[in-house]
């Protein structure tokens, strides 16, 4: 138990580090395009690898398959990742990971909406609860940085949404394909949407970038991409998705901690207060569910 509960901490602690790596790499002039172009670049070969690994001695894909991945590698990663890489552009790194933290959250309302899931009146108070840290969280960055934390929120907010799309049909093709294969597939469909995106909006001579962003994608592809990916995965099937999800909750905290002492970003009374909300809540939402 104590690996695969270190193996969750260290996998919410990795992936938290990507908005960090996001932010830094905005220093240099690059714009998400550019820069979500070289994240998956570096990823693409290490996802195609686990893709094939995990696929062999296994049947060939259907049409079927086939499109279904195509789809969840458009939603919950290009997609997804793409609007996150964007709003980071307009918020802080701790804003944005508390909203990425409203994930279940999102997944919940789209049961609801989608399949008319049943929600309980204490998922209702744990919702209530974490979405009004975040209120409370974005107004006071509001005031700090001006009516442009609006639409990064907005975007994050629409990454959000993308990824619980992603979560709401991905659950019948993970029973079907077994997660690992499905996650490299369909990663490696969404590092080709981003090369296309950059090939479609961008000349090539935009893939000129400094030095630092480069050794920053590296990184952000493989310290804070795969790696978390591969760790949460060990630690579900050691402690289970439950108690995984549980250490996921280092994430906002790690986040928050690395945006004030490598960013230097803010962190005031209202920051704290919106962060021991928006967890409270989301472990009251969770706590309901089970």
């Amino acid at each position: 138990m104590a690996t695969g509960l270190l193996l969750a901490t260290l996998g919410a602690i990795f992936f938290s580090g990507k908005a960090i790596i996001v932010k830094l790499a905005y220093r240099y002039g690059v714009d998400a395009v550019t820069l979500i172009m070289y994240r998956m670049l570096f990823a693409l070969p290490i996802f195609a690898l686990m893709a094939w690994w995990a696929s062999r001695g296994k049947a060939a894909l259907t049409r079927k398959d086939w499109l279904g991945v195509l789809w969840l590698g458009f939603t919950g990663y290009y997609l997804a990742s793409f609007l996150d890489f964007a709003g980071l552009a307009y918020i802080t790194a701790s804003l944005e990971r508390l909203i990425l933290y409203l994930n279940p959250t999102l997944v919940l309302l789209l049961g609801l909406v989608l399949y008319r899931r049943p929600v309980t009146r204490a998922q209702i108070i744990g919702m209530a609860i974490s979405y009004g840290g975040v209120v409370l969280v974005f107004g006071q960055e509001v005031t700090l940085s001006g009516p442009d934390t609006a639409w990064g929120a907005l975007l994050v907010i629409l990454s959000a949404v993308s990824y619980a799309l992603y979560l709401v049909y991905s659950g019948e093709m993970v029973k079907r394909l077994g997660a690992l294969r499905l996650v490299g597939l369909a990663s490696t469909v969404a590092c080709l949407f981003c090369l296309l995106q950059f090939v479609l909006l961008r000349p090539l001579s935009a893939a000129a970038v400094a030095p630092e962003v480069i050794w920053l994608s590296l990184l952000n592809a493989t310290l804070c991409t795969v790696a978390p990916v591969l760790m949460v995965m060990m630690a579900i099937e050691r402690i289970g998705a439950s108690m995984a999800s549980q250490a996921g909750m280092v994430g906002p905290m790690s986040t928050i901690l690395m945006g004030v002492l490598i960013l230097g970003e803010p962190f005031t009374a209202w920051v704290a207060a919106g962060t021991v909300l928006v967890i409270a809540g989301i472990f009251v939402f969770s706590r309901s569910g089970k």
